[in-house]
Parts: structure tokens; sequence; C-alpha cells
């Protein structure tokens, strides 16, 4: 009988079953460019989704997974197709994918210099880079970590350690808070709720019809958290915001920080990037000031999902988040060591992500994220002049970012219409954008995340919208 670990391990068969896939995708690539557009969604319900990945795990063993690859592309949504216009996710460089497969082969952690010895470098090196752009000085630094949400988790309990001895000594009573936008991403919340601050410790803020945070009642807020006992030690800028795409004025924030000695993170997950269009970077106005910032890599600079940069503004405060003891990894507990990104990541155990944004670095240099930054950022300029010019369609507010909310107009009706509207593409599946609520009303939203989009393509959309049976 073959040894099942001999053939898994074949590098003939690794070479084999290696081309076919790369072949695989570059022809699904080459179909999504082509005037002959793919499908960007076969949508099947839950129930009969679960019934065909059931019905394969009790099928006959496979010789070579080329079936299975090309199940797993065809029943999964495709956003390298010119009609996706959903969630932040974009269709990664080929090159960054090619960088992810070498990191997922090689499947060294990061958290130790030793297993890491590469990744750990690679991740000095550019959030370094990052933190220059910023306008920071060489005191600042970073590292990467898994995601948005663990990105801004890790900032907070770092704004946390700045002020309190929490960690070592819990809560003597729980009176920190944080201030945030009403329209700041979850994670923000969902990280002060585990942090233990509850809703009373989570002041949200008002925004303006621009959606961006009131800075005009900072003052006024705060001092409302202060007579109710609460100490506010932090907070947060959007750059930009999730539902609308809006940026806070972090110049604004900055300052009302400084003054009130309180420690200013920018949730930069999404809209960070525009760092890199001369263009849009006023937009990122005051981010100099920002005592941690977090960047996706994942979301406008094209990578696979996940990875994001954390970087300090002062290097030094990012190793009094998670300091603890940890015999068996470092033999000095203490020592600031950026080699070893464990002292300072909430994963123990942490892919090399890095290496796929690097590799788009070294390859096509930081002129890749300004191009799509301004390819993405000014269709969705044109696109909100198209809605404009329509009469049966409202537009949310003027876009600052790729993301353009809007609806079909109805009157008081309106909300059914665009569900009823928002329902038909995703069945149809040649379109796919989703939903956000503004002002309580229900709105249609698109994060324009494809560069290879057209603007015929969004015209189309607004055409097949039009067409649908109300």
């Amino acid at each position: 009988m073959d040894s099942q670990i001999t053939r898994a391990f074949s590098p003939e068969e690794f070479r084999k079953n290696g081309h076919q896939l790369i072949d695989m995708l570059a022809d699904h690539l080459s179909k999504n460019q082509s005037d002959d557009a793919m499908a960007t969604l076969s949508w099947e319900s839950p129930a009969d989704q679960l019934r065909f990945w059931q019905d394969d795990f009790n099928s006959t063993r496979l010789d070579t997974p080329d079936e299975l690859f090309k199940n797993v592309l065809s029943r999964s949504i495709n956003l390298y197709s010119r009609n996706y216009a959903g969630h932040q996710v974009p269709p990664p460089a080929p090159a960054a994918v090619l960088g992810s497969l070498l990191s997922s082969f090689l499947n060294n952690g990061v958290a130790v210099y030793e297993m890491g010895m590469t990744g750990n470098a690679l991740e000095k090196v550019v959030t370094e880079h990052l933190a220059h752009k910023f306008g920071y000085d060489d005191q600042a630094s970073g590292f990467v970590t898994s995601g948005g949400t663990l990105g801004n988790l890790t900032a907070l309990l770092t704004a946390r350690a700045a002020v309190t001895d929490v960690w070592d000594h819990g809560y003597d009573q729980n009176n920190l808070a944080i201030m945030v936008s009403e329209e700041s991403h979850y994670s923000v919340d969902r990280a002060g709720r585990i942090m233990g601050l509850g809703t009373e410790g989570i002041i949200k803020v008002p925004v303006n019809e621009k959606f961006q945070l009131r800075t005009d009642l900072l003052d006024e807020y705060l001092q409302k958290a202060r007579s109710s006992g609460k100490t506010v030690f932090c907070i947060v800028g959007c750059a930009c915001s999730t539902s609308t795409g809006a940026y806070d004025d972090l110049a604004a924030i900055g300052a009302f920080a400084a003054k009130n000695n309180i420690w200013f993170h920018v949730d930069g997950a999404h809209g960070a990037a525009a760092i890199y269009s001369p263009r849009h970077q006023y937009l990122l106005n005051g981010i100099e000031r920002a005592d941690s910032v977090i960047v996706d890599f994942h979301k406008m600079m094209m990578t696979p999902s996940l990875s994001t940069a954390v970087i300090y503004r002062q290097a030094k405060d990012s190793y009094k988040t998670f300091a603890q003891k940890a015999q068996y990894l470092w033999a000095d507990q203490k020592k600031e060591e950026w080699h070893n990104s464990g002292k300072r990541t909430f994963e123990c155990t942490k892919s090399m992500t890095i290496l796929s944004v690097y590799t788009l670095m070294r390859m096509y240099g930081d002129e890749l994220f300004k191009q799509n930054i301004e390819v993405l950022y000014s269709l969705a300029t044109e696109f909100a002049a198209l809605i404009r010019s329509k009469n049966n369609f409202e537009l949310a507010y003027e876009p600052q970012s790729n993301i353009v909310c809007f609806r079909y107009s109805g009157g008081n009706a309106a909300d059914d219409i665009n569900k009823r509207i928002l329902a038909n593409l995703v069945t149809e599946g040649k379109y796919y954008i989703v939903n956000t609520i503004l002002n309580d009303q229900f709105y249609l939203r698109t994060a324009i995340m494809n560069p290879l989009i057209r603007i015929s393509d969004l015209a189309g959309l607004l055409e097949r919208i039009e067409q649908t049976p109300l």
C-alpha cells in the first residue's frame, strides 16, 4: 500500500497540482477582465450550499484537488468581477497572492525571532515606512496583526496601559471610558466591551450631515463624562468610517486629545492608505498627532486577508500592552525587542502575512497604492455624479472615499422598495452590493474595490435597478 504521507509530500504532485491551480486562477482573472462578464455571485440558500458540501465530503476520494478547487471557485463570490461593489474586500493583486502562497508554504510564525526572522524584519521595515509617510519621526514603529478588529483592540489596550495598571492589578472600579463617533466601526465598540468598559464606557459622539464626528461637541461630552465619574483615556478618529467612507477631522481631534492629555487613536483600517495619494492625503491632516494608527493591507492595499499594521508614534508604548512572562519563549521578559513580536501582539502563532504587501512594494513601489486610491476614489466621485443626474435616485452624501450610499426614490415606501431591489440583485447574481442604515433609513451601499471597474459597469448597475419589478 502506498504511503499517504509520501504522496502528500510528493514534489511532483505538488508541482502538477500547483500548475493546474495557477492556470485555473489565471483563466479566471482573464475572463473577468473581458467584456463577457462572469457571474459575480451564484446565490444558493444556506441549506443548499451545505447539502452540496456534505455530499462532496462523503463522495469518492479525489486523485487531484482540481475538481475541488473548481467547485470552490465557482461556488464563491467573485471579487474580480467588475460588477462586485459590495463589502470592503478587494480582489487581491496576483503577486500578493503568490506572496501569501509562499508564506503558507513556509508556515513560519512571527511571534519568536527564530521562527520569524524574515517576517519580523519585514514588519519593521514596512510599518516604519508607513510611519514616515504619516509624518512620524524615527521613534515610531509597529507590527502586523490579524485584522482591523484585533488591531483596534490592541491599540486601545495600549492606550489603557499608558494610564492605568489594570493589566497587572485588574479593575478597582470600572470608571474608564473612550470617545468615538457614532459612525465608528463596530470593532471599536466591541473592543471597549471586551475591555470591560460597558455601554457607559463607550461615549458615542454624534456626527454632522457629512457623517463626520462633530468636533464642536467634544468638550461638552468630555465634561459630561467627567461629571459622571468617568476617566476618558482614549479618543478614536475614523479614517474613514465603514458605513459612509467619511473622514473625521483628525486635526481637530488631535488638538482636543493633546489639550486634555488623552490618547489619540486613528482607525485607518480602510482609508489611511490615502496617504499614498498627493490628491487625497489632505483627508488625513492631523494623523501625525495620533498616538496609534491601524491600516488594513487587505483593503486598499490589495492583499489577501487578514493583515493589519498597528503603528505607534512612540514605539516604546507598544511594549506595555501585553507585558507578562513567557519563559519558554524569551530569555529576557522585560527587554524591548522588535524582533520578538509576540511581546507586543495578542497572537502567539501569527502568519507572515506581511510578505504579501512587501511583495507588492518591491515589485511596484508606492505608485501602485497611489494609483489604486486615485482610481477608486475618482470612480466613486463619477458614480455619485451619475446618481445625482437621475431623478429616480437619491444620493446620501458627497463621497470622500470609494464608498457611495444611495437609494431608489420611493417616498414613504423607499425602505421596502430598496430592500426588494437588493434582494433581487443578490439572487440574480450579476451585481453584488450591500446596504446600510443612515438616519434610520435603508440605503444601498457600494464599496468600489476593483480598480478595473469602469464607470459603464456602475451605470449598468443603476440601469438594472431601474428595471427591477417594484
